[in-house]
């Protein structure tokens, strides 16, 4: 019994250990330069289309290991769109909802297709993958817009100074920051106690106090270590809190809502849950429309950073979003993951990319990298399932 326990133990907690030995190698191999206050502000910043793509990402793939490849390719059109109506003087409120609009009619499109006419997703967004980066090709006629709206950068979190304010005027230390770790600390604490203090009236099986005890300690501080980097160099970056936004939204959706079940019962066994009454054509198109609303919001977040569009803009981002729900845990067949998976996995391949750049190591090394990571991961999943049967 103590063996399953531990084996139980490794499967549910094998990324987060492999987390925390990639930082402990990289602190060591970089001469903690990873850990520095501008380092880990960077890994925000750099890896935010990550965690806002990965998230959707999770939603497609939940429904039978299904994935969006054109994605990428989304970014940098609804990205080039916006930029050209900055470029020639709409007002900027107009071209962040018409950037939101294009996304949400790409994953309309998409999900016609997958959901209505049984194209198989890989193709669909395949052919959707060419023909936005072509679209954006068009828009932006091969050439660099640069993005001027003052106003836009620093709500969407690019360039040097698009941080949350310190509302007590501090020097050198941001207290607003460390207020706000505080804060969500206390969030986290009482939200848990509560769930068990719920889960247990209602007869609901509960993990032993001591176990979660241990996992809320251990996270706060991992928050609390984060808002001290953080509060350390300039403070919150605008773009994290539009990471957290996606992240608590969709938390909350996968877990607590309808159409979060829906995901999950149509990735464990489509056929049982079409029989059982539940739309499965309308569970599918939701998971591509909330895809290109979310690849448009990562168009915005990466042009914001960049300050300009480029057609180049997205390549390989599909790639990087997938990893991180496969590396954070979900099933390649579908049914399985989670948000804080997504977290997890985003993080590992941030944290390795930095690592390797810190280190001056070559692009494509990374690559290779990040690719075994990857394999090592779906390789997992599918031994660890082999040897539940």
């Amino acid at each position: 019994m103590e063996k399953a326990n531990v084996s139980a133990f490794l499967r549910k907690y094998t990324m987060i250990i492999a987390l925390v030995l990639v930082v402990v190698f990289f602190s060591i191999t970089t001469e903690g330069k990873i850990l520095f206050p501008q380092n880990i502000n960077n890994l925000i910043s750099q890896n935010a289309y990550v965690f806002v793509l990965g998230t959707g990402m999770l939603l497609c793939i939940l429904t039978g290991g299904n994935i969006d490849l054109s994605v990428g390719s989304v970014v940098c059109f609804a990205g080039a769109v916006g930029a050209m109506m900055m470029d020639k003087n709409v007002n900027v409120l107009a071209a962040i909802l018409a950037m939101l609009v294009i996304g949400i009619l790409i994953g309309m499109w998409q999900g016609f297709w997958i959901a209505y006419m049984k194209v198989p997703p890989f193709i669909a967004t395949l052919a959707g993958m060419y023909a936005f980066r072509g679209f954006s090709n068009v828009v932006l006629q091969g050439m660099t817009v640069s993005v001027k709206s003052e106003t836009f950068i620093k709500v969407f979190g690019g360039g040097a100074d698009c941080y949350v304010p310190d509302f007590f005027g501090g020097e050198g230390f941001n207290m607003t920051c460390m207020l706000a770790g505080c804060i969500a600390v206390v969030i986290l604490v009482a939200v848990q106690l509560k769930n068990r203090i719920n889960n247990k009236s209602r007869g609901y099986e509960t993990a032993p106090l001591g176990g979660t005890v241990a996992k809320l300690v251990i996270i706060s501080a991992v928050i609390l270590w984060v808002a001290y980097k953080l509060a350390s160099h300039k403070g919150i970056p605008t773009s994290l809190i539009w990471i957290l936004l996606v992240l608590l939204v969709y938390g909350y959706l996968t877990t607590k809502t309808r159409i979060g079940r829906y995901l999950y019962a149509v990735g464990g066994n489509e056929k049982a849950t079409r029989l059982s009454g539940i739309n499965t054509k309308k569970v599918y198109f939701i998971a591509y429309v909330n895809m290109g609303f979310l690849a448009a919001l990562a168009g915005i977040l990466t042009i914001a950073r960049l300050t300009s569009s480029q057609p180049t803009y997205g390549q390989g981002y599909e790639m990087d979003a997938i990893g991180a729900c496969f590396i954070g845990g979900a099933s390649a067949y579908g049914g399985v993951g989670s948000v804080a998976g997504v977290v997890i996995g985003a993080t590992l391949m941030g944290v390795i990319n930095q690592g390797m750049s810190i280190m001056g190591m070559d692009v494509n090394y990374q690559k290779v990298v990040k690719g075994l990571v990857l394999l090592i991961a779906v390789a997992f999943d599918v031994l660890s399932k082999r040897e539940k049967k």
